[in-house]
Protein backbone atom coordinates (compact mmCIF):
# COMPACT_ATOMS: atom_id res chain seq x y z
CA UNK A 1 0.00 0.00 0.00
CA UNK A 2 1.59 3.40 -0.79
CA UNK A 3 2.35 5.80 1.56
CA UNK A 4 0.44 9.51 1.85
CA UNK A 5 -2.36 7.63 0.10
CA UNK A 6 -6.16 6.54 1.99
CA UNK A 7 -7.49 3.45 0.92
CA UNK A 8 -10.95 2.67 0.82
CA UNK A 9 -12.78 -0.39 -0.13
CA UNK A 10 -14.96 -0.54 -3.31
CA UNK A 11 -17.25 -3.33 -4.37
CA UNK A 12 -18.71 -3.53 -8.00
CA UNK A 13 -22.76 -4.77 -8.08
CA UNK A 14 -22.22 -6.77 -11.40
CA UNK A 15 -18.99 -8.53 -9.84
CA UNK A 16 -18.96 -8.50 -6.24
CA UNK A 17 -15.43 -8.03 -6.47
CA UNK A 18 -13.91 -5.63 -3.84
CA UNK A 19 -11.22 -3.62 -4.87
CA UNK A 20 -8.64 -0.62 -3.18
CA UNK A 21 -8.95 2.32 -4.95
CA UNK A 22 -6.05 4.88 -3.59
CA UNK A 23 -6.95 8.67 -3.29
CA UNK A 24 -4.36 11.02 -2.94
CA UNK A 25 -3.57 13.01 -0.19
CA UNK A 26 -1.97 16.16 -0.16
CA UNK A 27 0.95 17.41 1.61
CA UNK A 28 2.06 21.01 2.55
CA UNK A 29 5.69 20.15 1.54
CA UNK A 30 5.34 18.52 -2.24
CA UNK A 31 3.06 21.47 -2.47
CA UNK A 32 5.19 24.33 -1.86
CA UNK A 33 8.16 22.48 -3.82
CA UNK A 34 6.01 21.55 -6.67
CA UNK A 35 4.91 26.11 -6.26
CA UNK A 36 8.74 26.51 -6.33
CA UNK A 37 9.97 24.53 -9.48
CA UNK A 38 6.70 26.03 -11.22
CA UNK A 39 7.88 29.46 -10.20
CA UNK A 40 11.47 28.70 -11.42
CA UNK A 41 10.23 27.79 -14.53
CA UNK A 42 7.75 30.37 -14.91
CA UNK A 43 10.39 33.34 -14.36
CA UNK A 44 12.65 31.55 -17.02
CA UNK A 45 10.07 32.14 -19.11
CA UNK A 46 9.12 35.63 -18.78
CA UNK A 47 12.53 36.14 -18.39
CA UNK A 48 13.84 35.04 -21.64
CA UNK A 49 10.44 36.68 -23.15
CA UNK A 50 11.80 40.00 -22.13
CA UNK A 51 15.14 39.65 -23.64
CA UNK A 52 13.66 38.70 -26.81
CA UNK A 53 10.99 42.07 -25.94
CA UNK A 54 14.03 44.65 -25.38
CA UNK A 55 16.15 43.03 -28.46
CA UNK A 56 12.89 43.27 -30.82
CA UNK A 57 12.13 46.73 -29.93
CA UNK A 58 15.59 48.56 -29.84
CA UNK A 59 16.23 46.63 -33.25
CA UNK A 60 12.94 47.98 -34.77
CA UNK A 61 14.62 51.50 -34.34
CA UNK A 62 17.23 50.46 -36.04
CA UNK A 63 16.29 49.06 -38.62
CA UNK A 64 13.12 51.31 -38.62
CA UNK A 65 15.36 54.35 -39.20
CA UNK A 66 15.84 55.96 -42.73
CA UNK A 67 19.55 55.48 -42.00
CA UNK A 68 19.73 51.99 -42.34
CA UNK A 69 18.48 49.59 -45.14
CA UNK A 70 17.97 46.02 -44.67
CA UNK A 71 19.34 44.87 -48.26
CA UNK A 72 22.60 46.49 -47.17
CA UNK A 73 22.64 45.11 -43.71
CA UNK A 74 22.28 41.58 -44.73
CA UNK A 75 24.93 41.89 -47.82
CA UNK A 76 27.52 44.97 -47.18
CA UNK A 77 30.93 44.16 -46.06
CA UNK A 78 31.36 47.14 -44.29
CA UNK A 79 30.62 48.16 -40.58
CA UNK A 80 31.24 52.28 -40.17
CA UNK A 81 28.69 52.94 -38.24
CA UNK A 82 30.39 56.79 -37.92
CA UNK A 83 29.63 57.55 -41.91
CA UNK A 84 25.87 55.11 -41.70
CA UNK A 85 27.73 52.25 -43.26
CA UNK A 86 25.93 48.71 -41.48
CA UNK A 87 27.07 46.28 -43.48
CA UNK A 88 27.12 42.98 -40.88
CA UNK A 89 29.44 40.45 -42.70
CA UNK A 90 32.55 42.05 -41.09
CA UNK A 91 31.75 41.10 -37.79
CA UNK A 92 29.20 38.03 -39.21
CA UNK A 93 32.95 36.96 -40.79
CA UNK A 94 35.61 37.46 -37.21
CA UNK A 95 32.92 35.57 -35.52
CA UNK A 96 32.88 32.17 -37.75
CA UNK A 97 36.26 32.08 -38.14
CA UNK A 98 36.71 32.18 -34.47
CA UNK A 99 34.40 29.63 -33.81
CA UNK A 100 35.62 27.08 -36.39
CA UNK A 101 39.46 27.59 -35.73
CA UNK A 102 37.94 26.79 -31.92
CA UNK A 103 35.99 23.30 -32.51
CA UNK A 104 38.80 22.57 -34.75
CA UNK A 105 40.85 22.16 -31.56
CA UNK A 106 37.88 21.62 -29.26
CA UNK A 107 36.08 19.10 -31.30
CA UNK A 108 38.94 16.27 -31.22
CA UNK A 109 40.71 17.28 -28.32
CA UNK A 110 37.22 17.18 -26.33
CA UNK A 111 35.95 13.72 -28.09
CA UNK A 112 39.44 11.55 -27.30
CA UNK A 113 39.17 13.37 -23.72
CA UNK A 114 35.62 11.50 -23.23
CA UNK A 115 36.80 8.19 -25.24
CA UNK A 116 39.93 7.82 -22.60
CA UNK A 117 37.83 8.25 -19.46
CA UNK A 118 35.11 6.70 -20.48
CA UNK A 119 36.68 3.31 -22.05
CA UNK A 120 40.20 3.26 -20.92
CA UNK A 121 40.42 4.86 -17.44
CA UNK A 122 39.65 3.57 -14.18
CA UNK A 123 37.12 4.30 -11.91
CA UNK A 124 39.56 5.98 -9.68
CA UNK A 125 41.48 7.83 -12.79
CA UNK A 126 38.27 8.85 -13.81
CA UNK A 127 37.23 10.50 -10.60
CA UNK A 128 40.17 12.29 -10.41
CA UNK A 129 40.90 13.21 -14.36
CA UNK A 130 37.22 14.52 -14.86
CA UNK A 131 37.24 17.12 -12.08
CA UNK A 132 40.21 18.41 -12.78
CA UNK A 133 39.61 18.95 -16.62
CA UNK A 134 36.09 20.64 -16.07
CA UNK A 135 38.27 23.32 -13.40
CA UNK A 136 39.19 24.53 -17.11
CA UNK A 137 35.42 25.88 -17.23
CA UNK A 138 35.70 27.53 -13.90
CA UNK A 139 38.60 29.95 -15.20
CA UNK A 140 37.58 33.66 -15.93
CA UNK A 141 37.62 34.14 -19.19
CA UNK A 142 39.33 37.60 -19.23
CA UNK A 143 42.03 34.87 -18.02
CA UNK A 144 41.99 33.23 -20.96
CA UNK A 145 41.70 37.05 -22.83
CA UNK A 146 45.56 37.79 -21.39
CA UNK A 147 46.87 33.92 -22.39
CA UNK A 148 45.94 34.47 -25.91
CA UNK A 149 47.21 38.01 -26.08
CA UNK A 150 50.64 37.01 -24.13
CA UNK A 151 51.37 33.35 -24.68
CA UNK A 152 49.51 32.08 -28.05
CA UNK A 153 50.11 35.59 -30.32
CA UNK A 154 53.86 35.47 -29.58
CA UNK A 155 54.30 31.47 -29.93
CA UNK A 156 52.02 32.01 -33.80
CA UNK A 157 54.73 35.12 -34.32
CA UNK A 158 57.65 33.13 -33.26
CA UNK A 159 56.62 30.41 -35.55
CA UNK A 160 55.18 31.92 -38.99
CA UNK A 161 57.05 35.18 -38.86
CA UNK A 162 55.99 38.50 -37.26
CA UNK A 163 55.48 39.79 -40.43
CA UNK A 164 52.56 37.39 -41.09
CA UNK A 165 50.73 37.38 -37.86
CA UNK A 166 49.60 40.84 -36.15
CA UNK A 167 49.56 41.13 -32.45
CA UNK A 168 45.55 40.97 -32.61
CA UNK A 169 44.55 37.92 -34.91
CA UNK A 170 41.43 35.92 -34.66
CA UNK A 171 43.66 32.48 -35.09
CA UNK A 172 45.16 33.16 -31.33
CA UNK A 173 41.77 33.46 -30.24
CA UNK A 174 39.77 30.98 -31.79
CA UNK A 175 43.01 28.10 -30.67
CA UNK A 176 42.65 29.97 -26.71
CA UNK A 177 38.84 29.35 -27.33
CA UNK A 178 39.10 26.26 -28.27
CA UNK A 179 40.73 25.26 -24.99
CA UNK A 180 38.42 27.35 -23.21
CA UNK A 181 35.59 24.54 -24.96
CA UNK A 182 37.54 21.27 -24.58
CA UNK A 183 35.86 20.87 -21.15
CA UNK A 184 32.15 21.50 -22.19
CA UNK A 185 32.26 19.36 -25.14
CA UNK A 186 34.66 16.60 -23.45
CA UNK A 187 31.95 16.53 -20.12
CA UNK A 188 29.14 16.26 -22.50
CA UNK A 189 30.36 13.70 -24.54
CA UNK A 190 31.82 11.56 -21.98
CA UNK A 191 28.33 11.45 -19.79
CA UNK A 192 26.82 10.21 -23.26
CA UNK A 193 29.62 7.65 -23.81
CA UNK A 194 29.09 6.08 -19.99
CA UNK A 195 25.54 5.88 -20.79
CA UNK A 196 25.92 3.60 -23.59
CA UNK A 197 24.93 -0.12 -22.35
CA UNK A 198 27.60 -2.35 -20.90
CA UNK A 199 25.93 -5.44 -23.11
CA UNK A 200 26.73 -3.52 -26.58
CA UNK A 201 30.32 -3.37 -25.16
CA UNK A 202 30.46 -7.32 -24.29
CA UNK A 203 28.39 -8.12 -27.13
CA UNK A 204 32.00 -6.72 -29.20
CA UNK A 205 34.30 -8.36 -26.98
CA UNK A 206 32.58 -11.48 -27.83
CA UNK A 207 32.77 -10.86 -31.61
CA UNK A 208 36.81 -10.20 -31.19
CA UNK A 209 36.86 -6.69 -31.74
CA UNK A 210 39.66 -4.72 -29.07
CA UNK A 211 39.13 -1.82 -26.88
CA UNK A 212 39.49 0.85 -29.23
CA UNK A 213 37.19 -1.00 -32.30
CA UNK A 214 34.42 -1.27 -30.02
CA UNK A 215 35.33 2.17 -28.68
CA UNK A 216 35.34 4.02 -32.10
CA UNK A 217 32.77 1.25 -34.01
CA UNK A 218 30.10 0.56 -31.36
CA UNK A 219 30.42 2.70 -28.30
CA UNK A 220 30.67 6.28 -30.50
CA UNK A 221 28.12 5.70 -32.74
CA UNK A 222 25.61 4.73 -30.17
CA UNK A 223 26.03 8.12 -28.46
CA UNK A 224 26.18 9.60 -31.33
CA UNK A 225 22.91 11.97 -30.46
CA UNK A 226 24.38 12.84 -27.17
CA UNK A 227 28.18 13.33 -29.00
CA UNK A 228 26.64 15.77 -32.23
CA UNK A 229 24.23 17.81 -29.16
CA UNK A 230 28.05 18.60 -27.27
CA UNK A 231 29.18 19.54 -30.39
CA UNK A 232 26.47 22.13 -31.18
CA UNK A 233 26.55 23.22 -27.98
CA UNK A 234 30.11 23.92 -27.92
CA UNK A 235 29.28 26.04 -30.71
CA UNK A 236 27.06 28.25 -29.10
CA UNK A 237 29.49 28.60 -26.76
CA UNK A 238 32.01 29.66 -29.24
CA UNK A 239 29.88 32.14 -30.88
CA UNK A 240 28.49 33.83 -28.11
CA UNK A 241 31.98 34.31 -25.87
CA UNK A 242 32.83 37.91 -25.48
CA UNK A 243 35.99 38.45 -23.81
CA UNK A 244 38.75 36.33 -25.29
CA UNK A 245 37.69 37.79 -28.65
CA UNK A 246 37.63 41.51 -27.30
CA UNK A 247 41.05 40.93 -26.00
CA UNK A 248 43.03 38.80 -28.77
CA UNK A 249 40.93 39.09 -32.28
CA UNK A 250 40.89 42.72 -32.81
CA UNK A 251 39.29 46.16 -31.98
CA UNK A 252 38.01 46.83 -36.02
CA UNK A 253 35.98 45.30 -38.05
CA UNK A 254 37.57 43.81 -41.01
CA UNK A 255 36.28 41.68 -43.73
CA UNK A 256 38.92 38.77 -44.03
CA UNK A 257 39.88 35.67 -44.31
CA UNK A 258 43.18 35.31 -43.22
CA UNK A 259 43.31 34.32 -39.57
CA UNK A 260 46.30 36.27 -38.66
CA UNK A 261 44.93 39.63 -39.25
CA UNK A 262 43.07 41.50 -36.72
CA UNK A 263 39.04 41.10 -37.08
CA UNK A 264 36.15 42.05 -34.41
CA UNK A 265 33.65 39.54 -33.95
CA UNK A 266 30.12 40.71 -32.81
CA UNK A 267 30.53 40.34 -29.20
CA UNK A 268 33.81 42.45 -29.52
CA UNK A 269 32.25 44.72 -31.06
CA UNK A 270 29.38 45.25 -28.69
CA UNK A 271 32.08 45.19 -25.78
CA UNK A 272 33.93 48.11 -27.51
CA UNK A 273 30.85 50.03 -28.80
CA UNK A 274 28.72 50.04 -25.32
CA UNK A 275 32.11 51.07 -23.04
CA UNK A 276 32.38 54.51 -25.28
CA UNK A 277 30.49 57.40 -25.04
CA UNK A 278 27.01 56.34 -27.23
CA UNK A 279 24.43 58.78 -26.52
CA UNK A 280 20.62 56.80 -26.05
CA UNK A 281 18.34 56.65 -28.75
CA UNK A 282 21.36 57.02 -31.20
CA UNK A 283 21.74 55.23 -34.11
CA UNK A 284 25.07 53.80 -32.97
CA UNK A 285 23.62 53.13 -29.82
CA UNK A 286 20.56 50.78 -31.45
CA UNK A 287 22.82 48.99 -33.75
CA UNK A 288 24.10 47.18 -30.52
CA UNK A 289 20.91 45.60 -29.88
CA UNK A 290 20.50 44.60 -33.93
CA UNK A 291 23.76 42.54 -33.60
CA UNK A 292 22.75 41.40 -30.16
CA UNK A 293 19.30 39.94 -32.07
CA UNK A 294 21.47 38.43 -35.11
CA UNK A 295 23.56 36.80 -32.25
CA UNK A 296 20.40 35.70 -30.49
CA UNK A 297 18.80 34.11 -33.79
CA UNK A 298 22.38 32.60 -34.63
CA UNK A 299 22.38 30.94 -31.10
CA UNK A 300 18.78 29.91 -31.22
CA UNK A 301 19.29 28.07 -34.98
CA UNK A 302 21.91 25.90 -33.33
CA UNK A 303 20.15 24.65 -30.41
CA UNK A 304 17.16 23.88 -32.64
CA UNK A 305 19.84 21.90 -34.80
CA UNK A 306 20.92 20.13 -31.30
CA UNK A 307 17.51 19.34 -30.60
CA UNK A 308 16.52 17.73 -34.12
CA UNK A 309 19.83 16.14 -34.10
CA UNK A 310 19.14 14.43 -30.70
CA UNK A 311 15.54 13.77 -30.94
CA UNK A 312 16.75 11.77 -34.47
CA UNK A 313 19.37 9.78 -33.82
CA UNK A 314 18.62 9.13 -30.20
CA UNK A 315 18.91 4.98 -29.28
CA UNK A 316 17.05 4.24 -26.65
CA UNK A 317 17.64 0.71 -25.11
CA UNK A 318 15.69 -1.71 -22.93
Amino acid sequence: MAIGASTSAVTTAETGVTTESLRKRMRLGEALIQGFLFASGTISIFTTLGIIFVLAEESWLFFGSDEVSLVEFFTSTTWQPAIKQFGIWPLVNATLMTSAIAMLVAIPLGLFAAIYLSEYATPGTRGLLKPILEVLAGVPTVVYGYFALTFMTPLLRTIFGSGVVEIYNTASAGLVLGILIVPLIASMSEDSLHAVPRALREASYGLGATKLETSFKVVVPAALSGITAAFVVGISRAVGETMIVALAAGAGPNFTFNPFKAAETMTGHIVRISGGDLSYGTIDYNSIFAIGLMLFVMTLTLNIISGYIVRHFREVYE
